[in-house]
């Protein structure tokens, strides 16, 4: 290494340190606006977005909590159908959407479901939503996903047009994802690289 390339490296890592510290300060802050504003106009579907199925051998609460926010909607009459939507995990083998579907229905939720078994990535998870959306003859719909992760979900929607095509609200789902420590350390941790990741390629707008 260089002695100019050792002198300019602290400077570039720290302003990499800042703009990952200025993503990460805008989706928290996003992500509370959201929990505070929850929506308040009905909808036809609550579509909730995948997440990792299992955790532990257990059901992954990241994924089920986001369920029990679309449910509990449901259950105020909010939304009158449930969409679920997310491929094959790849660290299990199990399809997010029917994963999601088994939770709902141990819950007792025996409304109207729709899956999207296919998708494996939030971006997908709207694109390959709507033509289901759309046959469905769907007009409003709130998008289920934890609260840091909706700054970016909202970026994919409008990039998409998806937010033209539907009359589009956001409920952020306060999930133990959200509420432990440990575990929302590490979702918000990832979200600003895959808000990087999804900026290089385009994906944002």
């Amino acid at each position: 290494m260089t002695a100019g390339l050792r002198r300019a490296l602290p400077g570039a890592l720290l302003v990499l340190l800042l703009g990952y510290a200025a993503i990460h300060a805008t989706i928290w802050l996003h992500a509370r606006e959201r929990l505070a504003h929850p929506p308040a106009r009905a909808a036809d579907v609550a579509l909730v977005l995948g997440n990792r199925a299992y955790r532990d051998g257990r059901p992954n609460p990241c994924l089920t909590g986001r369920v029990d926010a679309a449910l509990a909607m449901a259950r105020a009459g909010l939304v009158r159908q449930l969409v679920f939507s997310g491929g094959v995990d790849r660290e299990d083998g199990r399809i997010e959407a029917e994963v999601m579907q088994q939770h709902a229905r141990a819950a007792g939720y025996a409304g109207a479901l729709l899956l999207e078994p296919v998708s494996q990535s939030t971006r997908e998870n709207l694109s390959m939503s709507r033509p289901l959306l759309e046959a469905a003859g769907v007009q409003r719909v709130i998008i289920v996903s934890e609260p840091y992760h909706l700054w970016r979900v909202e970026r994919l929607a409008h990039a998409l047009g998806f937010d033209r095509r539907f009359e589009v609200q956001y409920a952020a789902a306060s999930t133990t994802c959200w509420q432990r420590w440990g575990m929302a350390f590490r979702g918000a941790l990832r979200e600003p690289l895959a808000i990087v990741n999804n900026a290089a390629h385009g994906y944002l707008r």
